[in-house]
């Protein structure tokens, strides 16, 4: 049902440079590009986007937006969080369990994007 997920960028080659380290762990490729935007899929599910806002004013994350990958493993989570935060991402919670049969890791990216890696 989804095709893609956008999240705002201020800096196109800092974040895209973050977003190519960290998804190519997931099997992700660019697959779309222009001078305003940066997609990645693994080709299985939705696209993943980056985006200069349209309107021309600064990119800011949403409250209670969020992006969900799910990532198949909890070892993946561990690995995943972990690296997010090595290119400069920030935490928001370490990856454990929750919920039930969720295990997941939350952080935010080099613009202040909130995404989770999880596994369930």
């Amino acid at each position: 049902m989804i095709g893609y997920i956008t999240v705002g960028t201020n800096d196109m080659e800092r974040a895209a440079n973050f977003w190519d380290a960290l998804l190519a762990d997931l099997g992700a490729k660019r697959a779309l590009e222009s001078d305003r935007y940066v997609g990645w899929s693994d080709g299985k599910g939705a696209m993943f986007m980056i985006i200069e806002p349209a309107d021309g004013n600064d990119a800011r994350p949403g409250n209670g937006t969020m992006t969900a990958f799910d990532v198949g493993s909890n070892d993946r989570v561990d690995a995943l969080y972990a690296k997010a935060i090595s290119l400069g991402a920030t935490d928001e919670g370490a990856p454990g369990p929750r919920a039930g049969t969720f295990y997941g890791g939350y952080f935010r990216d080099l613009d202040g994007n909130k995404h989770v890696f999880f596994n369930s």
